[in-house]
């Protein structure tokens, strides 16, 4: 959101307020002061552990409250998580129209992304403005009566913030070692895998629900199974903060010399990490659609995905939990500098950077 709400300043017509709900509080505190933005208004919704439905009822209260005092001509939401739902519930109570950003993504099977899947399909109807990121997003919209004139292929915003960012990078030229210590990883590590010159290592992602348990405990397995075939390869793993992927992760790879166990690192630290990284294993959404851009194959640890642009286009493959898949995909990478190579030159199909201008004509020329 963060190119949409700079693109939005620079309009003569419209004058955008943050929000912010708190979700994922430090990480979100850290890349909204790299992009320079205060929210305007901060809900501060999160507590330790949460349900879904008291998330939910804690949003729609704020929002409630939001609405009382201020005079909103459109709200707009991103993506398919829980605040993106109850927000778009919230705004349509008041009969205030919504702009659904990433719109229209669909793995057809509504308990996987859980509860992503429901989320964003049931956005998308109650949306005045669906901004699709590809053609299959818009032909998912229309295919469920969504009518058209409200389908917009905009490309997807998260590249236009990868590609801000990747120029940033250029220009700042920011040391490895000192960028290694500040996301927390050893100097051993640092010195071996990410200084200028080190040996080829992996940048691993995972946190979705629906792996918690059996499915952390198969990945972890895959993890150490690569590591331990392949010794001249590191494997890098910032760690996600939610209890059920930090006990399996920690217990299981925190011993292991060539995988390192980070914090969640930020937004800055991140795309840093990706460009440097030989290839990326992760069940991340966003990760599927911004490691192309910087020219790195994605291994997908889901047995479905919202974005099968990047499957069809070959930049992404699907491995699942399995470790036996996980490991023969990895190994494909790591063997074969051919299929590396071709499949890291694919173009990316999520769009060129461009996609928060896009959204900005839409809107003046509608509210």
């Amino acid at each position: 959101m963060a190119p949409v709400y700079m693109e939005l300043k620079k309009s003569e017509k419209i004058s955008p307020i943050f929000l912010s709900t708190a979700q994922h509080r430090q990480m979100l505190d850290q890349t909204l002061r790299i992009f320079g933005i205060m929210p305007d208004f901060d809900m501060n919704v999160m507590q330790p552990g949460q349900t879904l439905s008291d998330l939910t009822v804690r949003i729609l209260s704020a929002w409630k409250g939001f609405f009382a005092d201020n005079s909103i001509d459109a709200v707009l939401v991103q993506g398919d998580t829980t605040t993106v739902l109850a927000s778009a519930i919230a705004a349509f109570y008041e009969k205030i129209p919504v702009g659904h950003i990433e719109a229209g993504l669909r793995t057809g099977n509504m308990m996987s992304p859980w509860p992503e899947e429901m989320n964003r399909r049931l956005a998308d109807p109650i949306s005045s403005w669906c901004f699709a990121p590809t053609e299959l997003s818009k032909h998912n919209l229309i295919a469920e009566n969504i009518p058209q004139d409200r389908c917009f292929v905009t490309g997807n915003t998260v590249i236009d913030s990868l590609l801000w960012m990747r120029d940033k990078l250029k220009v700042e030229k920011p040391d490895a070692m000192e960028t290694a210590r500040a996301c927390g990883i050893l100097d051993g590590f640092a010195k071996s895998f990410l200084a200028p010159g080190g040996r080829p290592w992996i940048l691993v992602t995972g946190h979705r629900r629906e792996s918690f348990g059996e499915g952390f405990l198969s990945i972890c397995k895959a993890l150490v199974a690569i590591a331990d075939k392949y010794p001249e390869w590191g494997i890098l793993y910032p760690v996600h903060m939610n209890p059920n992927v930090q006990e399996p992760v920690r217990r299981l790879l925190g011993n292991h010399n060539r995988i390192c166990l980070i914090p969640p690192v930020a937004y800055r630290e991140f795309i840093w990490l990706m460009d440097k990284c030989r290839f990326v294993v992760s069940d991340s959404g966003g990760v599927q659609e911004e490691a192309p851009s910087l020219g790195k194959p994605v291994l997908v640890m889901r047995d479905t995905t919202e974005r099968p642009e990047g499957i069809e286009a070959g930049t992404c493959r699907l491995v699942g939990t399995d470790p036996d898949v996980i490991v023969r995909e990895a190994s494909l990478l790591i063997e074969d500098e051919a299929e590396y190579v071709r499949r890291s030159a694919l173009k990316n199909p999520y769009g060129d950077g461009t996609a928060s201008a896009k959204i900005r004509t839409i809107l003046e020329s509608n509210i």
